[in-house]
């Protein structure tokens, strides 16, 4: 059998959908920090990367990469409204 064939057993595969793409425009608000300093956002659950931010602030970001578990980002600015709250904070 060669190494590269791959089987398909008939499982279930989960497709990915990110609930951004690159180029949106979004109010995030950064909820940590990673481990090289950069914030953390979330958006409906998915994270995005926001370099040189800190922890609450409010931000105006364009979306400059996708993944399958993260986005990265860059700043445009302050948020423009009020930003929704994460699942995380609708907890606390």
């Amino acid at each position: 059998m060669n190494g590269n064939f791959r089987r398909n057993r008939g499982g279930f595969r989960r497709r990915f959908y990110a609930p951004i793409k690159e180029g949106d425009e979004i109010d995030v608000k950064v909820v940590a920090l990673g481990e090289k300093g950069d914030g953390i956002a979330k958006v409906k659950g998915f994270v995005v990367i926001v370099p040189e931010a800190n922890e609450g602030d409010e931000l105006r970001v364009r979306i400059t990469r996708v993944l399958k578990k993260a986005a990265f980002a860059e700043v445009l600015g302050e948020a423009q409204g009020p930003v929704m709250p994460t699942e995380r904070e609708n907890v606390e």
